[in-house]
């Protein structure tokens, strides 16, 4: 038994332990495991645009989960991320999941992008780029980058400095979560320049209501 669920369990009672693996709001409060989530994440899953840290409210439930089962098994490559995913059990990944693709945050201010910047991403995301072969992200994000999918997430309100260092983990092969490695065949066919246009369109959008839950499916 790990240190921390032992002195939760003396200081909770053995019977709180279900309560722990199961309720995601609870472990990310003292002395759950995943305390270190809201400094970086924000209380309300809002994340910190500016640091591209990610927004986590309201995305799909199976894709966060499927996100940290990938920093645990090394399918992505993050430190401070696979320290926190392992120390957590698979019902503490779920509820987690589940808890912040729950939510119904509004998206942080942040300094809008240059107009013209956002029109190239927003084509890129429409059309993408015949001349190389490059789908636009619509086709598996959906319109708007509002798709709820398990395997492709919404993007819309999600921060800019996020969404490039994505698309550079994926080009770099840090990152290898995607479904027949698509998005990283994506990313690669993306110029630098094609890489700020895009987050930078899909950071000016509107966040929409929550994804479902993994619970609210019938």
């Amino acid at each position: 038994m790990r240190p921390v669920i032992g002195g939760a369990l003396l200081l909770l009672g053995v019977s709180s332990l279900p309560v722990l693996a199961g309720n995601g709001e609870v472990i990310t409060k003292p002395p759950g495991r995943a305390t270190t989530c809201t400094p970086c994440h924000g209380r309300n899953g809002e994340g910190q645009p500016a640091r591209g840290i990610p927004r986590l409210a309201g995305l799909n439930a199976e894709y966060l989960e499927r996100q940290l089962d990938g920093f645990n098994n090394g399918a992505r490559k993050n430190r401070v991320m696979l320290m926190i995913a392992s120390d957590l059990s698979n019902d503490e990944r779920k509820a987690l999941a589940n808890y912040y693709a729950g939510m119904t945050t509004p998206k942080p201010e942040t300094a809008p992008a240059d107009q013209a910047v956002i029109a190239a991403g927003a084509k890129i995301a429409a059309t993408g780029d015949p001349s190389n072969d490059l789908p636009g992200c619509g086709q598996c994000h959906g319109a708007a980058g509002l798709d709820a999918g398990a395997n492709f997430p919404r993007l819309a309100g999600q921060s800019a400095l996020y969404i490039e260092k994505a698309l550079r983990s994926w080009k770099a092969g840090d990152r290898k979560v995607d479904p027949m490695g698509v998005m990283a065949n994506v990313a690669n066919k993306l110029t630098d320049d094609q890489i700020k246009s895009v987050a930078a369109y899909y950071e000016s959008l509107p966040v929409a209501a929550p994804a479902p839950t993994s619970e609210s499916r019938p």
